[in-house]
């Protein structure tokens, strides 16, 4: 991701993470690890191998396809490292089955549509003297979505706990630019990284609101039902898109692609916060955990 790795025949190979309660998911080249620091004070670890479904079907592994299986994947699978966590911090007594994981993802999905789709397009038609320019329409309801998602990353992290959590997001981000510069996983190297990174989800989602205002512009403005509809249905193909900006981002040091992702560079003031040096040692470990060996580290571009 950094210049020295641009422009050379052999990219490192990504490795990707996710803050969980007091602790670190990251994922590598199939295998997946997430360490949690319990009240006791040690480092807990839960790893297990991971199969993408694009390795059994590759088409899928295609451009703006393999956006729509990454987002799936990673959804899955931040579930399950969130539920290890809350076990092991000692916030529940035992870990969400499959079931329990399921009912959670589709309730999430249901709040996330009604919230960042079905209100932002509701609430444009009180906006007098814009109807009947559909262009402005869906800029202003891009807006609004912005506005609501702003306001959520704000809302939540005035608690203590998420602000925890976005203290281990910072350790996450500064774990990984160490990897991905290759030097020694210690604390000292850390944590002179920066906390921001080009592959957060959080720009990720960034570029998912930008993006889907674009999208949604071309199909004019039906009724509300269709709207809402017509929205749900074309979020993949958002998602896909913005995935390739991501993946493009990280690996292009190109001025025009650090353009595009500033934006989302600085809303991870708000999701980040400077980690404490334990939990930077809980972010390390969980990466060692899953790094390939110094002979498989890099792929062919």
């Amino acid at each position: 991701m950094r210049g020295a790795l641009v422009n050379t025949e052999r990219i490192k190979k990504f490795v990707g993470g996710q803050a969980v309660i007091e602790g670190v998911m990251m994922r590598g080249p199939g295998v997946t690890a997430t360490a949690v620091r319990e009240p006791a004070g040690t480092i807990v670890v839960q790893k297990e191998p991971t199969k993408s479904i694009a390795d059994t079907y590759p088409i899928l592994k295609k451009p703006f396809l393999r956006g729509c299986v990454a987002l799936y994947e990673s959804l899955v699978i931040g579930m399950k490292a969130l539920s290890f966590s809350a076990k092991a911090a000692g916030d529940e007594e035992e870990e969400m089955s499959n079931r329990e994981i399921a009912i959670t993802m589709v309730i999430s999905t249901i709040f996330a549509i009604a919230v960042f789709l079905a209100l932002p397009t509701f609430i444009v038609k009180f906006i007098p003297g814009v109807q009947d320019n559909h262009v402005i329409l869906n800029l202003i309801e891009g807006v609004i979505r912005l506005v609501l998602f702003l306001l959520y990353i704000w809302g939540i992290g005035l608690t203590k706990d998420i602000q925890r959590v976005f203290q281990y997001h910072g350790a996450e981000h500064k774990t990984i630019h160490t990897y991905e510069l290759d030097l020694p996983l210690t604390v000292e190297n850390v944590r002179k990284q920066s906390r921001l990174h080009p592959r957060c989800g959080t720009n990720f989602l960034l570029i998912v609101m930008v993006v889907s205002i674009f999208v949604f512009a071309f199909l004019g403005w039906p009724n509300l039902l269709e709207r809402i509809v017509s929205r749900v249905l074309l979020m993949p193909v958002v998602a896909g898109i913005a995935y390739e900006v991501i993946r493009l981002a990280g690996r292009s040091e190109h001025s025009f692609v650090q353009a595009l992702i500033k934006p989302g560079l600085a809303l991870q003031y708000m999701t980040t916060r400077e980690p404490e040096d334990d939990q930077i040692e809980v972010a390390i470990r969980a990466l060692e955990e899953v790094r390939p060996p110094e002979s498989d580290a890099y792929e062919e571009e």
